[in-house]
């Protein structure tokens, strides 16, 4: 398969960006639209003949085939022998979906309607803490059970119109004390977000709130809601079932934010704008099962995925939205893609022979252009960029700051890809009235190189709907890229061996264990450790 791509590298013609544009088709031929959205990836060095071979790849590693049985339910998860379907939690006018011969549909569907009930009586007062009516939901997670319904209260801000939502993640007590500070524990609730309902950083800080709601509340896991599976552990809690939200294990964590991982979403935007947060991811399905390749939203932001990686060796890719409430999309796609496709061998268990995913970052603009767009203009390494923006903002009589904004994206593009030449910079300290010598010197500092590629995908702008298209979007793409490779998209063993080494050091920070068997380097951390403590 490598080779393949070494093959394609080889033989292709690469002409400069700017050059392909002597092609007045090339913005047209090389974007596609699809309700409400554009997508460009014009300014990339693509050809007709390269990209010809990138959609060959779609027959030849069978996407059509996987993509079939991943919607209707097979265990394409390989290394836990369970279906992929994150699909049918948004699956709201399609018809049955089968595992081992069960319909799931009913079963979510309940679910979800358990949780409209449970979201309006949150939001009209019904259900209230022991001090009246819930102001603040407080989610504690971690992983996908975090960064999915964070990522998304953020982004649909505009829409908020029940209790303030806030995030705990990291185990650092730090985190769970600047987020309870100000907050009233009678008037607050707690979700708790762990399928297994053991996970241990979740689990710590559940505890550490419920102690604080119990300190003002008389029965403080009245104000506790579960999203688990795991009814014996939430009864252990103390966590009635009526307030108990489960999945099955065909949902992986970092695709749950259309369940009840979204429950914090439903509560700050109601039920109905989270139907349309789910109808807009439905729509991506269905163009994702049903358009040609090259009409394919999907599969062409894949295949460029893949011609920068693994074709052309860019070993990052820059996700850049023009969106400030889009501030922890970069964190979540950075999530759903290294976790899903950072594997080193097939599906088969061998060793993969080339480059698996990209690692993923980025910031919003323009806040990065003042920080690590130097490098991404004038830097040795050539980083892809996903640039994404809406055409228009939720403050109309903030207008002139969204224009700034559209124009500062667009013009990143077109720098990125035109660069400025030696005899441009030259041209541009022609009156400066400098020495020869010291021209040519100034100059260099402001070349820039160009040819650097990009896409820009914009839409109208960000609603509900739009949000569930975009991550739609973007968790086709990391399937589509998976199946190219022939890895497993939907398994995540690399988070655990850093736990169970965890659980092992802990004994040993608190003396309960002396650490004879460890290493030198880790014996030497510890020891300074408990002696500063």
């Amino acid at each position: 398969m490598w080779q393949d791509f070494k093959t394609l590298a080889d033989r292709a013609e690469q002409p400069d960006i700017v050059d392909l544009f002597e092609d007045t088709d090339r913005a047209a031929r090389f974007s596609l639209r699809f309700d409400g959205m554009l997508f460009d990836y014009s300014k990339t060095r693509l050809t007709e003949e390269t990209r010809a071979a990138l959609v060959d790849l779609i027959e030849a590693r069978d996407v059509p085939g996987r993509r079939a049985m991943m919607f209707r339910g097979d265990p394409i998860n390989e290394t836990e022998d369970r279906p992929v379907l994150h699909t049918a939690l948004r699956n709201l006018s399609g018809g049955p979906v089968l595992v081992a011969g069960e319909d799931v549909m009913p079963g979510i569907n309940t679910t979800r309607a358990r949780m409209q009930a449970f979201a309006e009586d949150i939001r009209a007062g019904r259900f209230r803490g022991e001090g009246g009516t819930i102001t603040d939901i407080v989610n504690i997670g971690i992983g996908g059970s975090h960064l999915g319904p964070e990522m998304a209260v953020m982004a649909l801000r505009p829409y908020h119109d029940g209790p303030r939502c806030h995030f705990v993640a990291n185990v650092d007590g730090a985190d769970i004390s600047d987020c309870l500070q100000g907050l009233d524990p009678q008037r607050t609730l707690v979700i708790v977000a762990s399928k297994t309902f053991t996970t241990i950083e979740t689990m710590t800080n559940a505890a550490t709130a419920r102690a604080w709601m119990g300190r003002a509340v008389t029965d403080p896991a009245r104000q506790f809601v579960a999203v688990s599976s795991a009814l014996d552990k939430t009864a252990e809690f103390g966590i009635a079932p009526e307030r108990v939200f489960g999945f099955g294990d065909y949902v992986g964590g970092r695709y749950s934010v259309w369940g009840p991982i979204g429950l914090a979403l439903m509560i700050a935007i109601g039920a109905e704008r989270f139907t349309e947060f789910l109808a807009g991811a439905e729509a991506m399905d269905r163009h994702f099962q049903s358009a040609a390749p090259l009409d394919n939203m999907p599969v062409m932001l894949a295949l460029v995925g893949v011609w920068h990686h693994q074709v052309r060796g860019h070993g990052t890719r820059a996700v850049l939205p023009y969106d400030q409430r889009l501030a922890r999309l970069p964190a979540y796609l950075q999530q759903l893609e290294m976790e899903s496709n950072g594997k080193g061998v097939t599906m088969q268990g061998a060793a993969l022979d080339g480059p698996s995913g990209p690692v993923v970052w980025g910031e919003p603009g323009t806040n990065g252009q003042h920080a690590f767009y130097q490098l991404i203009h004038q830097g040795t390494a050539v980083i892809p960029c996903e640039f994404m923006v809406a055409a228009k903002g939720h403050e109309p009589d903030l207008a002139h700051h969204h224009r700034l904004l559209l124009a500062n994206c667009l013009a990143q593009s077109v720098a990125l890809m035109r660069g400025r030449s030696l005899e441009q910079a030259r041209a541009l300290l022609a009156d400066t009235g400098l020495s020869a010598a010291e021209l040519e010197r100034q100059a260099a500092h402001r070349v820039f190189p160009g040819n650097r590629p990009s896409t820009t995908l914009i839409y109208d702008q960000l609603t509900p709907r739009r949000l569930g298209q975009i991550i739609a979007l973007y968790e086709h793409r990391v399937f589509v890229e998976g199946v190219i490779l022939g890895i497993n998209s939907f398994d995540q063993w690399g988070v655990e061996l850093g736990k169970v080494l965890a659980a092992r050091i802990e004994p040993i920070l608190t003396g309960e264990r002396d650490g004879a068997d460890k290493d030198a380097s880790t014996r030497q951390l510890v020891d300074y450790i408990r002696n500063l403590t």
